[in-house]
């Protein structure tokens, strides 16, 4: 059985932790998937670029943006999900 919000409250006492539990995780996952959208549309504009050197500066640029951004998603699907598995 799963928990409810009052039940979380009334056993912590602490909803406005819990809150910016959520916001913290929820901003950092939409700032991250925004990134990720940039590095791929930076992925994609860098085949469009005439000079090699600058395809490879675009293109590595835009996998580490990518990857870094990744993480990011990653790491706020993690911390929900361990919210949910801690509270079964």
């Amino acid at each position: 059985m799963r928990r409810t919000w009052s039940k979380i409250n009334c056993k912590n006492g602490k909803i406005m932790n819990v809150l910016l539990w959520w916001g913290k995780n929820i901003i950092i996952g939409l700032i991250s998937l925004m990134f990720f959208v940039v590095g791929i549309d930076v992925f994609i504009g860098s085949y469009y670029l005439s000079n090699p050197l600058e395809f490879i500066v675009y293109f590595f640029s835009a996998s580490l943006l990518v990857m870094v951004s990744a993480v990011g998603v990653y790491y706020s699907l993690m911390q929900m999900y361990k919210f949910f598995k801690r509270n079964d």
